[in-house]
């Protein structure tokens, strides 16, 4: 474990280990084999995986025939650890989707590595690839979620996907009742951007209950906790695109912002677990001028979710069960019309022993605004997954 004596003089013992997980990652709560080196020197090796069974309504934009696949939604190697009592970091490897729609052999790249720098529990930094800090669903541990997944796009910024390569600052203030994260990162890069400049996020945390002190979240604390936090965030690029390609003209900034709330009691008759988000992303109304070939459909977007889930009380056979339900909305500004929807879903997951092993069912139904006559993705569908999930 980490000795960080600067924070254990600020928060106190019983904060330490949420914060050290905090720090690097939740995945040290599922730790592996752990190597110590000198004083105060560790790296600890870990394995994630979920495999999933889908059914879907369409194959691929062409065709619109069902389509049923297995394949591995995610698969991952980790190496986490300490160099002293300040100085940690963490490297991720994946190869997700091998053997979705019939493709194998994915390859592997590193999806997370960073140094982090823990002077003390208010000032914290974080250097190299890692989540980008803008909304609370990419924040929260993708193994660790109320519902089957995250959103499949709205949690997501325009550009970096989950991720972006940069320097973050962030803090516990007020005994972790309020959290603080800056963000410099790259943002969009390339040929198509008008000037390059860097990408700036700020997010603020108030916990009202039981704080919530790592730089990630989790989508349920399984009762562990009684959590109300209220979370709200800003993004910023300035000089993103053009929305006159053609004649290199009229560059637009990218801008976004968010408000979130998470809410989870423990009672005698189980566990309540209530969240909900709303995102909005803008680049200037670019899309629907003469924008470059590259610039997505959702750098005009707003949306959100909520979701709801009730873990029941004790076992019921080996395990224990939490049911949920979600609800998306998803409304594109692009002019055509044909890409905002709404997404609904209900689920369980069936914890054999809590995140480590488990099975997770969800029953999704997808509705299009305007059905697309010629692209099958894009027309309402409905999708059945049964996921498993094993982490060491």
């Amino acid at each position: 474990m980490k000795p960080i004596k600067r924070i254990t003089h600020v928060l106190g013992c019983r904060y330490m280990l949420a914060l050290l997980v905090g720090t690097l990652s939740t995945a040290l709560a599922y730790a592996g084999p752990t190597a110590t080196f000198g004083k105060e020197g560790y790296v600890t090796l870990g394995y994630h995986v979920q495999m999933w069974g889908q059914s879907r309504g369409y194959t691929s934009s062409t065709n619109s025939a069902s389509t049923a696949d297995f394949f591995l939604r995610r698969n991952r190697i980790q190496l986490a650890g300490q160099f002293n009592d300040y100085v940690g970091f963490y490297v991720q490897t994946d190869a997700p989707g091998d053997g979705k729609d019939g493709k194998n052999n994915r390859s592997l790249y590193y999806r997370d590595a960073y140094i982090t720098v823990d002077w003390t529990d208010a000032v914290r930094f974080i250097f190299g690839r890692f989540k980008q800090t803008f909304s609370r669903e990419n924040l929260e541990a993708c193994f660790e979620p109320l519902t089957l997944d995250r959103s499949e796009v709205i949690a997501y910024t325009p550009w970096g996907g989950s991720r972006d390569t940069g320097v973050a600052m962030w803090g516990n203030l007020f005994n972790a009742k309020i959290q603080y994260r800056l963000m410099v990162a790259n943002g969009r890069k390339g040929d198509y951007v008008a000037r390059s400049q860097p990408r700036l996020t700020a997010r603020i945390d108030w916990s009202l209950l039981d704080p919530e002190y790592g730089y990630g979240y989790l989508g349920t604390y399984l009762g562990t906790r009684k959590v109300l936090t209220l979370g709200a965030a800003y993004d910023h690029q300035s000089d993103v695109a053009y929305a006159d390609w053609t004649n290199r003209r009229d560059a637009k900034d990218y801008n976004a912002w968010t408000a979130d709330v998470f809410f989870e009691y423990p009672t005698s008759i189980g566990v309540v677990t209530a969240t909900a988000a709303y995102m909005n992303y803008s680049v200037g109304n670019a899309i629907n001028k003469d924008p470059d070939p590259n610039l997505p459909v959702t750098s005009e977007l707003a949306g959100g979710y909520a979701k709801l889930g009730y873990l029941l009380p004790g076992k019921q056979g080996i395990g224990r069960l939490q049911l949920f339900a979600r609800h998306n909305r998803a409304d594109y500004g692009i002019s055509n019309g044909y890409y905002s929807n709404t997404r609904n879903g209900v689920g369980a997951n069936y914890y054999i022993n809590g995140q480590q092993l488990k099975v997770t069912f969800e029953y999704d139904i997808v509705k299009f605004d305007r059905q697309q006559p010629t692209v099958a993705a894009l027309r309402d569908y409905n999708q059945a997954t049964l996921g498993l999930q094993l982490l060491f």
